[in-house]
C-alpha cells in the first residue's frame, strides 16, 4: 500500500464518527504490545488552549535536548501534522509502515463487528511511532473529553486540564460540572494535576484529584502578567513555583499568558520528578514555540489573521484580542463554522465588531451551509455588509478585493476553515517565489 492508499484507508473510518469508550483502543494497543507504556507522557485536555500548551511543553523539552513526540488533533493542512517528533512531521513512508502493521488488527476487529474509529486508529499509530522513535517524552492532546477518549490508555507523568467551558454537550454533558467530570477522567492515581479551570469545574477537578491522591496545582490570574506587547510578539511575567520567568512569545493574544503558565508549572512538576530542565530551556522553549492557525498573521497590507476559534469562549478571546491588541480601520470577518457548534452564540460575539462579514464553508462534511450562517448573522440584527461565498478560496479573494491596506481580514470559526485558508496563502507564497 502506498501513502495515498494508506490515507484513504484511514479516512474510511471517518464514517464511524466519534464513539467514546476505551474497549476498542485498549484492544488495538494490546495487539501492538502496548507501545504507550514504553513512553513518558504528559497528557493534556481542556476546552481551549490544549494545542498551544502542548506546543509550549514540547518545545521546552526539546530545547533541553530531549527526544520529544507531540500528538495533536485535528490537523490544519496535512495529516502528518498530528504526529511529530522533534518538530519533524511523520514521513509518508512511516505512515505506510504503521498502516501495514495495524491493518491486520483492525481488519480482525471489523470482522468481529467492533470497528474502531479514525481517531482510535491514528492514536494507536502515534503511540507505536513514538515507541519506535524511542522518544524521551510524548506530549499527548486529548481528542474529545477525557475519561473515554482514546488517548486515556496512558499512564502520564503529569495530567494537564487547561480550562473547561460548554462544548460537545451531546457527548460530554449539558453543564459545566458534567463536562469537568469527563475531562477530569484523565487524572490517574498519585499523578500530579495542573489546571486553569475555574469555579464549578475547578471544584470537580479538585475533588476527583483528591480521591486519587493526585496533587493539584491551580493556575489563576495571579500566576501571570502581560508585559510589553505588539503585533509581532508579547512578553509575560510568569510566577512559577521555583522562579519568576520573563518570557517572550510570537503567539499573540493575552490569553497565551495562561497557556504559558500551564506549561511552566507542568515543566516544574517534571523537575520535581527528577527531569533535568533549566530556566534557559523554559525561556528558549517558549520563545520558539509555534502553533499555526492560532492568532497567526499570515499576510500583511492588509493584515490577514488566522484564528481557529471554534466555540463561544474561543470567540470571546478572539474579540478581546482584536479590540485590545490590533490597530485597524475595518474588520473584514471571513467565517465558516461546523454545524454542530453553538453558531448563534459564536456569531453574536464576533459579528457586532465586524464591518464586513463573508460567510463560507470548508470542505469538511460537518461544515454549516453559508446560507444558514447568513440567516444566523441576520437573526442577531447585523445591518452592515454581508456576503456569501461557497468556498474558502472564493471567500478570501472576495475579502481581499474589499479590504484596504489598513483593514484587517480575520479568518475564523473552525480549524478546518483556517486550515484551508492557510493552505491557500502558503500556496500563494510559493507561487510568488517561483515567479
Amino acid at each position: 500500500m502506498n501513502f495515498e492508499g494508506s490515507i484513504r484507508w484511514l479516512y474510511s473510518f471517518k464514517k464511524y464518527g466519534s464513539k467514546l469508550g476505551l474497549e476498542r483502543i485498549s484492544y488495538l494497543v494490546e495487539q501492538l504490545g502496548n507501545p504507550q507504556n514504553t513512553i513518558k507522557i504528559i497528557h493534556v485536555t481542556g476546552t481551549n488552549g490544549k494545542g498551544s500548551v502542548c506546543k509550549f511543553i514540547g518545545s521546552i523539552l526539546q530545547k533541553a535536548g530531549y527526544n520529544v513526540g507531540v500528538y495533536i488533533s485535528p490537523h490544519l493542512q496535512r495529516f502528518s501534522e498530528r504526529i511529530v517528533v522533534n518538530n519533524e512531521e511523520i514521513s509518508e513512508e512511516d505512515v505506510v509502515l504503521l498502516v501495514e502493521k495495524i491493518k491486520p488488527v483492525v481488519d480482525d476487529m471489523i470482522k468481529q463487528n467492533n470497528a474502531p474509529t479514525f481517531f482510535e486508529v491514528v492514536t494507536a499509530m502515534a503511540f507505536q511511532f513514538f515507541s519506535n522513535c524511542t522518544v524521551d517524552f510524548a506530549v499527548v492532546e486529548v481528542g474529545l473529553g477525557g475519561r473515554f477518549d482514546a488517548t486515556n490508555v496512558v499512564n502520564p507523568l503529569v495530567s494537564v486540564i487547561t480550562n473547561v467551558s460548554l462544548e460537545h454537550t451531546n457527548y460530554l454533558g449539558e453543564d459545566i460540572k458534567s463536562i469537568a467530570f469527563e475531562k477530569a477522567g484523565i487524572i490517574k492515581e498519585s499523578v500530579p494535576v495542573v489546571t486553569a479551570a475555574k469555579n464549578d469545574a475547578r471544584d470537580v477537578i479538585k475533588k476527583i484529584a483528591k480521591e486519587k491522591n493526585a496533587h493539584t496545582t491551580i493556575i489563576d490570574r495571579n500566576h501571570w502578567q502581560r508585559l510589553p506587547y505588539n503585533m509581532n510578539y508579547q512578553e509575560f511575567l510568569i510566577q512559577g513555583a521555583f522562579n519568576d520567568y520573563t518570557v517572550k512569545t510570537a503567539l499573540l493574544g493575552e490569553y497565551q499568558g495562561e497557556n504559558i503558565a500551564l506549561a511552566v508549572f507542568t515543566i516544574e512538576q517534571l523537575q520535581m520528578n527528577g527531569v533535568y530542565l533549566t530556566e534557559c530551556d523554559i525561556l528558549e522553549g517558549i520563545s520558539t514555540a509555534f502553533n499555526p492557525g492560532r492568532m497567526e498573521i499570515i499576510s500583511e497590507e492588509p493584515t490577514v489573521l488566522l484564528e481557529g476559534a471554534h466555540n463561544p469562549v474561543g470567540m470571546e478571546m478572539l474579540k478581546k484580542t482584536l479590540e485590545e491588541d490590533f490597530d485597524y480601520n475595518r474588520l473584514v470577518l471571513l467565517i465558516g463554522i461546523l454545524k454542530d457548534k453553538n453558531i448563534q452564540k459564536m456569531l453574536s460575539t464576533i459579528a457586532p465588531i465586524s464591518d464586513i462579514i463573508i460567510v463560507t464553508k470548508s470542505n469538511n462534511v460537518r461544515a454549516c451551509e453559508p446560507e444558514a450562517l447568513k440567516n444566523a448573522v441576520e437573526k442577531i440584527g447585523y445591518k452592515k455588509d454581508l456576503f456569501i461565498e461557497d468556498s474558502i478560496p472564493k471567500a478570501i479573494k472576495h475579502a481581499k478585493s474589499m479590504a484596504n491596506k489598513n483593514d484587517i481580514i480575520c479568518i475564523s470559526g473552525s480549524l478546518f476553515t483556517v486550515g484551508e485558508a492557510r493552505s491557500y496563502f502558503v500556496n500563494l507564497s510559493k507561487e510568488a517565489i517561483r515567479c
